[in-house]
């Protein structure tokens, strides 16, 4: 299976990147300077005890509850693969949604189901991808007997509304976050996930299927660093940036004839008045992401950018509708 991803490519870094969700003010610079500065000489803490108890109180949460991951798409292997040892044979999807949910429940057998209420394993995403929304079957999913997981990529990066998942409902999930898309630091690998209450036995489980040291120097750095002051009071401010730059950007690309879709988030989908020539925009320097491979035809995700970057798509997107016309 080819996993589909913003970012990087073969034709290395892009100038432009609109195909990725990283927050665009980025890097935060109390985090990169705790990257930059992270002992790589030694092996971190095996059970990372001063992380847990710092990350549990930042959550408001038992430590016990922590359950540390190399990403966001290891966990989703490693979960899957835990509720498929005990028994479990059917996974609900969103309709919508990040391909790697789908990726490990085909790799580990698993019959995706339309009816959350006849799956061992459900996924929600809020904000969800491609959309930047709430999940329309969340009280369903949310009602069921399923390990549920709610996938938090893009909560710290949320510009308005609130999640529909929150309160008491929270207890029921496993929470998923990855703190590198809002802290502009995507290439330093690392995650947590918070489990329900009374989630003992499956979180004892996925500890016992990680590897030794799933985060490295780096991850630990960015982990710790995320949950300062410094860091939270940065990432408050780039929210603000980040929503008048989408209105800059929605406005800008409204004025090429395109339809933006809804967004909560730090991104947005749109469709193209006419066909794209997205090989003519790599070239240029610019890459958006088609949205296919998250269930959406006929649309590119875009991410929040800043006006340099949206200037050289506004310039690319002309000359291509000036040369079909």
């Amino acid at each position: 299976m080819t996993r589909m991803h913003g970012g990087t490519d073969a034709l290395g870094v892009p100038e432009w990147d609109f195909s990725t969700n990283a927050n665009a003010c980025g890097p935060c610079p109390a985090v990169l300077a705790a990257v930059q500065q992270a002992d790589t000489r030694h092996y971190p803490d095996p059970s990372y005890a001063a992380l847990r108890e710092s990350l549990a109180a930042f959550h408001a949460v038992d430590a016990a509850r922590i359950v540390l991951a190399a990403s966001a798409s290891e966990f989703i292997t490693r979960i899957t693969a835990c509720v498929t040892r005990e028994g479990g044979q059917r996974v609900w999807l969103p309709e919508k949604a990040y391909g790697d949910y789908a990726a490990a429940a085909g790799a580990w057998r698993l019959e995706t189901v339309r009816e959350p209420a006849q799956a061992q394993l459900a996924w929600l995403c809020e904000p969800s991808s491609p959309l930047g929304g709430a999940e329309p079957f969340a009280p369903q999913v949310l009602s069921t007997d399923a390990v549920i997981v709610m996938d938090l990529a893009y909560e710290p990066l949320r510009l308005e509304g609130k999640s529909s998942v929150r309160g008491d409902a929270l207890d029921r999930v496993w929470q998923l976050w990855t703190p590198n898309k809002a802290m502009g630091l995507t290439g330093v690998r690392g995650a947590y996930a918070i489990a329900p209450r009374h989630a003992d036995a499956l979180g004892r489980a996925l500890d016992g299927l990680a590897p030794s040291w799933p985060l490295g120097a780096h991850a630990v750095a960015l982990l710790q660093a995320w949950l300062s002051q410094a860091a939270q009071h940065w990432l408050a401010q780039s929210r603000k940036q980040l929503a008048e730059w989408k209105a800059r950007q929605q406005a800008m690309l409204a004025g090429l004839g395109w339809h933006c879709l809804p967004s909560e988030a730090n991104y947005f989908c749109a469709s193209a008045p006419h066909a794209i020539d997205e090989t003519a925009l790599r070239a240029a320097g610019i890459k958006l992401r088609d949205t296919r491979s998250l269930g959406l035809a006929d649309h590119w995700r875009l991410s929040v950018q800043p006006p340099q970057a949206q200037a050289a798509l506004h310039t690319a997107l002309r000359l291509q509708r000036e040369t079909l016309t």
